[in-house]
């Protein structure tokens, strides 16, 4: 694998754990009737729960890969691959260099209405013309990863043939 970028962060769970277990030793310290203990694990099973569903379904669905080793080079996000011959490297570096864009109602790879919170989006356009935005906390280090995956490719853009056949 030559980039991941995890799509969630388990900090969250850790933060709600941590005030969870802050209050149930403040119910026990402080005088007066506290909650019985089957609601304190109730309540603490159930936030935690939640908590914890949000940030597998943030992992599954937004971790950005960039796979140059294996069979078929792909970048990954969550769900949906596009394979590293598809994409095209010219415009990645135009991006880069701040001559490119992305082309208005561009769809977000990974699915989605819009990019998630905390992410920028990546335009990136395949060899068919078609353009998405990749979401990504760090463009720089994505654009990186793909530019160098991009060139390993067999048949990426060093063996393509050109529209005009040059």
């Amino acid at each position: 694998m030559s980039y991941a970028e995890p799509g969630g962060s388990w900090r969250p769970f850790w933060l709600v754990a941590g005030a969870l277990g802050l209050l149930v030793v403040l119910d026990a310290a402080l005088p007066g009737p506290g909650l019985p203990p089957p609601v304190w694990a109730l309540a603490v099973v159930a936030v935690l729960g939640v908590v914890a569903t949000g940030v597998v379904s943030a992992r599954r669905a937004w971790t950005v890969q960039v796979d140059a080793g294996g069979a078929d080079p792909v970048l990954a996000v969550g769900p949906e691959r596009v394979p590293l011959a598809d994409v095209d490297a010219a415009h990645l570096r135009a991006v880069g260099a701040g001559t490119a864009g992305v082309d208005a109602g561009a769809p977000v790879l990974g699915g989605g209405w819009s990019l998630p919170r905390g992410r920028s989006g990546l335009p990136l356009r395949t060899t068919d013309g078609r353009t998405v935005l990749v979401p990504t906390r760090d463009p720089a280090a994505l654009s990186r990863a793909l530019l160098a995956a991009v060139a390993d490719v067999p048949g990426g853009p060093s063996e393509r043939e050109g529209t005009l056949g040059s």
